[in-house]
């Protein structure tokens, strides 16, 4: 049982009902479309006048679409489904390495975006930022209706604080430059946690109906989001899910943003990898490794020591994902990030590590690579605008 919040609880009036009512209606056709009116009465066991009342809305709104289903002989089915006419959120994914700005419609389907090499100069990154969400709003403005950023480092949702270890940037005002800007609403969120909820809602079907699970986000470090009963754990100030820093080991190929060898992210992270990599080029001729992409492509076409040091970072990986498995007991896991385009080279040594590194007896969990493509962090900054359009009201 959850316990009631007496310091945020509000009751439950008779306009809490609607828009809860409302909330089920739009996701069914979200999830279920194209659908009718019977159909969602008939799954939800609403009244349909009390369906057609709420799809009235929802088109009103703009959220909805209707049209024509195929006849079986007689009237052809009115069907609805979600509005995908127009963009109605922007995203900017604030990395290490580059930053991606991009618009998305109403089913989080990307329409236009563009990306250039981020700045470790906070100020010029922003004003970067800014004029491409402005090159968008020339052609979206009307439809847009919030903007959602990303950042690889300590985020607190609720007051926009910010710590991002790889530039030595500490409360940025991002967010506030962004609303001053374009008058828009303004969300951030920490990568992992981002992914997280694009996972939540735009994921595969089936980690849709999963409430507990954790996205493992390899990139430059390693960060985890947690979802528990169908929601974001953030913890206190935001700072939950900091797993790349928990101690695995000692001696590893790279140290963690905080100087550490010890941590998860200093073994399994993207640059471990490439550490590896080009330790075993060390008196031989083999091609570099210039970047991570490059490094996946040579393991991609055969390339054994590109190969041997993924293998060994996947080991490495389940070894923390063990630890995850153990102290959460989550549904399933999911990784993303460039990694996963690589997944059937490494994906058995990465099962076969975790479940030798589980105590005896501990169930293995599911472990899957995101369908969200290999930048699942942009998703997660749309997704920030748009899950608060589905999301259920809560009143406990």
């Amino acid at each position: 049982m959850r316990r009631i919040d007496l310091k945020s609880a509000s009751v439950a009036r008779s306009n809490t009902i609607r828009d809860i009512n409302r909330q089920i209606v739009l996701n069914y056709v979200r999830e279920r479309g194209p659908i009718s009116r019977s159909e969602i009465a008939h799954e939800t066991a609403l009244q349909r006048s009390t369906v057609s009342l709420i799809v009235d809305e929802l088109k009103a709104n703009g959220l909805i679409d209707e049209g024509n289903g195929e006849s079986t002989g007689g009237r052809p089915p009115i069907l609805l489904s979600l509005r995908t006419a127009d963009a109605v959120a922007i995203g900017v994914d604030l990395g290490t390495t580059r930053t991606i700005v991009a618009t998305s419609d109403l089913a989080g389907r990307l329409l236009e975006q563009e990306e250039f090499p981020t700045n470790p100069d906070a100020d010029k990154t922003i004003q970067e930022v800014i004029a491409s969400v402005h090159q968008l709003l020339t052609k979206y403005s009307r439809t847009i209706e919030g903007i959602g950023i990303s950042l690889p480092g300590f985020v607190n949702p609720e007051t926009d604080e910010l710590y991002i270890p790889h530039f030595a940037w500490r409360d940025i005002p991002i967010a506030d430059e962004l609303r001053a800007a374009t008058g828009l609403p303004v969300k951030i969120d920490n990568d992992a946690n981002a992914a997280a909820l694009a996972e939540l809602w735009f994921g595969r079907p089936e980690i849709r109906e999963v409430r507990d699970f954790i996205m493992v986000l390899v990139e430059e470090g390693v960060g985890t989001g947690v979802v528990f009963d169908g929601q974001v754990y953030r913890g206190e100030a935001g700072a939950a899910g900091e797993f790349g820093h928990m101690v695995i080991g000692q001696g590893a190929p790279v140290a963690c943003a905080s100087g550490s060898r010890e941590c998860w992210e200093a073994f399994a992270s993207e640059r471990a990898a490439l550490a590896r990599y080009s330790t075993s080029l060390r008196g031989s001729n083999g091609p570099p490794a210039n970047n991570f992409i490059e490094f996946i492509n040579l393991a991609l076409q055969g390339n054994q020591k590109a190969v041997a040091a993924l293998k060994e970072t996947a080991h490495y990986l389940g070894v923390g994902i063990a630890n995850l498995i153990q102290g959460l007991a989550p549904q399933a896991v999911i990784v993303g990030g460039p990694i996963v385009g690589a997944w059937s080279l490494f994906h058995e040594d990465l099962k076969a590590a975790t479940e030798s590194s589980l105590c005896r007896g501990f169930p293995l969990k599911p472990i899957i690579a995101s369908t969200l493509g290999d930048e699942p962090t942009i998703m997660g900054a749309i997704s920030l605008v748009l899950a608060s359009k589905f999301a259920s009201v809560s009143f406990a």
